[in-house]
């Protein structure tokens, strides 16, 4: 596996990924439109303050996993095309980041249905904090994970 820098090629694969509809049931995350995919990409995710990489699998890519800062928090996020689930490809690619994002403490907001995506941040060392819940009417419940100290 390889954690390599976004390029513009790799927008297009990210935008079809985030339009599978099982992947955004388990996120609990609206898809985009083309073109506000690709602006708040270049605009929002491609900042030089956060740290975007492609998930690079025998040359083929995967995915994507970053960390941006939000509500005084820096958070990480990955997403996994549905057709390489199940293989270990998220674990992995957050324990590889975990050594270039030195920020601590990180945290991650995951839709608690998606046990999967907690399964993953258990592994790489990540806990709930049980207080730190949203869910608002007509929304998905999610839970904060945190890895480090406060």
């Amino acid at each position: 596996m390889i954690l390599r820098n976004v390029t513009d090629e790799d927008l297009p694969i990210f935008f079809e990924h985030q339009r599978d509809p099982e992947a955004l049931r388990m996120a609990a995350f609206p898809s985009r439109e083309r073109d506000a995919f690709m602006t708040h990409w270049r605009t929002n995710v491609l900042r030089p303050e956060n740290v975007a990489r492609a998930i690079v699998m025998d040359g083929v890519v995967v995915g994507n996993i970053g960390s941006w800062e939000q509500e005084a928090r820096r958070l990480v996020g990955y997403w996994i095309g549905r057709e390489h689930w199940g293989k270990g490809i998220a674990t992995r690619a957050l324990s590889g980041f975990l050594l270039v994002e030195p920020a601590r403490p990180l945290h991650a907001w995951v839709a608690l249905h998606n046990l999967a995506s907690i399964r993953v941040l258990e592994k790489c060392g990540f806990h709930a904090l049980p207080d730190e819940t949203r869910h608002h009417p007509g929304e998905v419940a999610e839970v904060l994970m945190r890895l480090g100290s406060t």
